[in-house]
């Protein structure tokens, strides 16, 4: 009798316990940071420099946020299928490397924050209405502003004045800041600019025999997730060609190439996990400035160039940030 009395006051209990509120969840979830990025895995300095930023502010993932990673490795056909995927968990804040695929995910979706690392202009893009207050959904650190694609052609003149026709690989999917801002500073060097689209990680060998066709005296790499990711192809095709080359980041003169110049994107990835951590404190990122860097490398890499019988002037060496021996 007992044990029945208890049974129909649990039962009772059950019918009268009120129901969750529409804004209560019955079950906490972690916070989702997506990654959509170009490239072939998570396991690269530039990631694991943003997920040592997450870990100085607290957050581990699998402990109190989960990182979903997106990686294209380049190929950039599969970039609808994975936004749609982040979009769809949906991803509490999407973090992307490339304007280019900011501005995707941003068509894509207005309400989910994005966090860029961005190389190129995201007011021009349409992303942001200033860098001081972007006053949308997208936030983030531009890594490499245009100006940067001029001073490499500089450098390059500088570094070998003889030149005078120079050939400057370029991404197609990317937008065409860089490629504008490399024609200009090409006018006013005096120097003939080739362009040379390349889609795809198998179209870089056919690149540098264009280059060499149209009797390029010297190559200029321009920023694009394909380029870094096969940044050992793309020295080693420098060297068997015996072009002299510049690049955007340190990784490729630490592969081999030549020399480069660019913002150290490292510290900008980590300084990316700042942005995740304000978001998902609550702000918004519409009132997060948008960061540029500050500070920029010149690296040489002297060994590359006695293999290549080249001589790197003085006032290149006495400007470099470092020098590999």
């Amino acid at each position: 009798m007992k044990r029945r009395v208890a049974l129909v006051a649990g039962i009772a209990a059950l019918l009268i316990a009120p129901e969750p509120s529409a804004g209560q969840q019955p079950q906490s979830r972690l916070p989702r940071v997506g990654v959509l990025s170009p490239a072939a895995s998570p396991s690269t300095k530039l990631w694991d420099a943003f997920r040592e930023g997450l870990r100085d502010l607290g957050y581990i993932d699998g402990r109190n946020i989960t990182i979903e990673y997106r990686l294209f490795a380049g190929n950039y056909s599969r970039l609808p299928e994975m936004t749609t995927d982040l979009v769809g968990l949906p991803a509490d804040v999407i973090v992307t490397d490339g304007v280019n695929i900011a501005k995707f995910v941003h068509d894509a979706t207005r309400t989910i924050p994005i966090v860029f690392l961005a190389g190129g202009d995201p007011v021009a893009a349409g992303l942001a209405k200033s860098l001081a207050h972007p006053g949308g959904n997208v936030t983030g650190v531009v890594l490499l502003i245009t100006e940067v694609s001029a001073k490499r052609l500089q450098l390059l003149k500088e570094a070998f004045p003889a030149i005078s026709r120079v050939a400057a690989l370029s991404d197609p999917s990317v937008l065409p800041y860089h490629i504008r801002a490399a024609e200009e500073a090409a006018h006013l060097l005096a120097l003939q600019l080739r362009t040379i689209d390349i889609a795809t990680p198998d179209q870089i060998s056919a690149g540098f025999e264009a280059a060499v066709a149209a009797g390029a005296e010297g190559l200029t790499i321009l920023p694009s997730g394909i380029f870094w990711n096969e940044r050992a192809q793309v020295v080693a095709l420098a060297a068997k060609t015996r072009l002299p080359a510049i690049y955007e980041v340190r990784d490729f003169t630490e592969a081999g190439g030549l020399f480069s110049y660019g913002p150290n994107v490292v510290d900008n990835f980590r300084r990316a996990a700042w942005y995740v951590d304000q978001i998902l404190k609550g702000a918004k990122p519409a009132d997060l400035p948008i960061e540029q860097p500050t500070k920029f490398e010149l690296v040489v890499n002297l060994k590359t160039a006695r293999e290549l019988g080249l001589t790197i002037p003085p006032s290149i060496l006495a400007r470099a940030d470092e020098v590999i021996e």
